[in-house]
């Protein structure tokens, strides 16, 4: 079955002739219909449905029911519509299909709320979209026992860092930050949507969505693709910086439903699984390293003299995120999680290494200039019995949280932070995230032998200190865009930089000592390019601002004469001169402590194309 889900301020149609020989007979009643704030449901039964019609209905039910309550619809329209499939079930299996599926949303929702249109007859129709982020949505609903997220009793709290716990209804706000993430995860405040500066400065440097793909697939042109593989080598530092022994391994991103294990993790993911069908096999496609890393440890041979041991991994992940909720770099069905698991002996050296892990995911925000907000996602049992851990790790943040307090046993974690920022539209943005794990080592068989010759499982760590890649990079342009509204001219990070320097011959004359420079540059991993068309000199440093180069040396007859450079420093709006050696020990100091990775264009700019999503950014 496949549904394309409309939230229509109206919607009018009536039915012309048939389509069908055994198309159904009508009244006048239903013949034509006009209705307001209406949950349209155009619907295509396809073939293969009947293998299962229990299940196909029950989860197109609860996929229905799930947008009718979040577009807050007044009715809902079941309307058959052949054309989403070009495999059709026979007519009067779709009929009675289409019957069960409109009886069953009338039980649950009121006679008086759900109709169903004609089938078999051809429709005229007229429809007024409301056109919010969630009144357009596609689904495809498999004749198979769906994996389905479990409905869950949360407790919400705030803790403050003296250990007070305090109900949100009855808490004195004094962070306006804290109060927007509170009003969201908790009173279900909407927020309002639009797209800020962040948007534009990713599609500026080449991040874009990819049309010939699925919804919330992303594609990297070169400048996106250098900032991607900066921060995708900083993310496996960082995990190093932790002190603990780290492997870094690589796997596949599509794991088998027949494995038991996959199976029961998957469950707890429900309707997010990206699910593929070959021959009589599923599959799902993985939402981070956990299957593949847990694969590998299983074959491990652990002592308790190995652990604590980190396995890394940038993970390709997937998320079925709702197609009217994607956002470009933040929320995507297609992103790069670089998944850290620590394996630890018991829960108290977890503990241990969690405030580590803690510690560097604060440290890592401050870095790029922003400071966390945190909800704490805790079972019901772990809050009672280590009440006094979460309370020091409050201390640790230094301002109240939000606490999500869960039912014991439900979730393979006791605990799960969760990492918040506030981005530019006032909109809460979780970044990074970790969560001790005391049930996955059963699950997956992963054991190790302790100092009296027994075996035990290990409680893991998950963690992704910086967030997935995209995410911080996010996070990064969020933080510029706050700059930019107090006056500091957009510049990113000179270890993100795409071009870290641009030499600017004044004229061809001076093109072979530009040349020199920069060959000097690039033998100390500096990323940089040569402006060698023939553009005025004021075109040039135009240009190279429109691409927030950070540093623009511009060379000519006095540069050469005195063997310096002239270097004009976009961060401070000067321009100072030089030597070389002068100028590396500057960019060296600057890059302490960052990867460098190599140039993904040429060198020469009369050697590229138009690039054509370097362009300024809109006002």
């Amino acid at each position: 079955m496949r549904l394309l889900l409309i939230h229509a301020k109206e919607f009018w149609y009536k039915a012309r002739e048939k389509a069908v020989e055994k198309a159904e007979a009508i009244t006048d009643e239903i013949a034509e219909k006009n209705l307001e704030n209406v949950l349209v449901v155009f619907t295509t039964i396809e073939e293969g449905d009947e293998k299962n019609v229990e299940a196909v209905i029950e989860n197109a039910v609860q996929q229905v029911l799930e947008t009718y309550k979040n577009v807050e619809a007044k009715n809902i329209l079941v309307y058959p519509y052949a054309h989403l499939s070009s495999s059709l079930a026979p007519p009067e299996t779709a009929k009675k299909i289409l019957d069960e599926f409109a009886n069953r949303l009338r039980m649950l929702v009121g006679e008086d709320k759900v109709y169903r249109a004609p089938f078999g007859w051809y429709k005229e129709f007229k429809l007024h979209c409301y056109g919010h982020p969630l009144s357009e949505l596609s689904k495809t609903i498999k004749p198979v026992e769906k994996i389905t997220r479990r409905s869950i009793e949360k407790k919400y709290y705030i803790l403050t860092p003296e250990g007070a716990l305090i109900k949100p209804e009855e808490y004195s706000f004094k962070d306006d930050e804290f109060k927007i993430l509170v009003e969201k995860e908790v009173f279900r405040k909407e927020v309002e949507g639009g797209q800020g500066k962040v948007y534009q400065y990713l599609r500026k440097f080449g991040f874009e969505w990819e049309d010939l793909s699925d919804k919330g697939h992303m594609r990297f042109e070169p400048h996106a693709t250098i900032i991607f593989e900066a921060v995708s080598q900083y993310s496996w530092n960082t995990a190093n910086d932790l002190g603990i022994p780290v492997f870094r391994v690589k796997g596949t991103n599509m794991f088998s439903l027949n494995a038991e294990a996959v199976k029961q993790h998957a469950e707890l993911f429900g309707e997010r699984m990206y699910e593929v069908e070959m021959d009589v096999d599923r599959f799902i496609l993985r939402f981070a390293a956990c299957y593949q890393q847990f694969s590998i440890l299983k074959d491990w041979v652990l002592s308790y003299k190995d652990l604590p041991l980190g396995m890394f991994e940038v993970a390709d992940s997937y998320r079925y995120e709702q197609s009217g909720e994607l956002v470009l770099g933040f929320r995507l069905r297609r992103f790069h999680m670089p998944d850290l698991h620590i394996l630890t002996k018991d829960l108290e050296e977890a503990k241990k290494i969690a405030l580590l892990v803690r510690n560097k995911i604060i440290e890592e925000a401050r870095k790029v200039g922003r400071e966390y907000l945190a909800i704490y996602n805790v079972t019901e049992d772990f809050l009672n019995t280590h009440f006094n851990f979460i309370v020091e790790l409050v201390k640790n943040e230094g301002k109240p949280v939000l606490v999500t307090v869960y039912p014991a046993g439900i979730y393979y974690w006791v605990i799960n932070v969760e990492y918040v920022i506030i981005d530019e539209l006032n909109r809460p943005r979780e970044i990074a995230t970790w969560q001790i794990d005391v049930g996955n080592a059963k699950r997956f068989n992963i054991r190790y032998i302790d100092e009296n010759g027994n075996e035990k499982y290990p409680v893991i760590i998950h963690t992704a200190i910086i967030g997935s890649i995209e995410r911080y990079i996010y996070m990064v342009f969020d933080t510029i865009a706050k700059k930019e509204k107090e006056g500091v001219p957009p510049t990113l990070p000179l270890w993100l930089s795409p071009i870290q320097v641009r030499v600017i011959p004044v004229s061809r004359e001076y093109l072979e000592y530009a040349v020199k420079n920069a060959q000097i540059l690039m033998s100390h991993g500096i990323r940089v390019d040569i402006d060698d068309r023939d553009e005025s000199l004021g075109k040039k440093i135009r240009d190279a601002g429109v691409e927030w180069i950070p540093y623009v040396v511009v060379v000519g007859e006095r540069e050469a004469k005195t063997n310096t450079v002239n270097v004009r420093i976009r961060t401070e709006g000067v321009q100072k001169s030089m030597t070389i050696d002068e100028f590396i020990k500057v960019l060296e100091k600057e890059l302490e402590g960052y990867p460098k990775v190599s140039m993904a264009m040429p060198i020469y700019l009369s050697k590229r194309p138009t690039l054509s999503y370097i362009q300024p950014v809109k006002p």
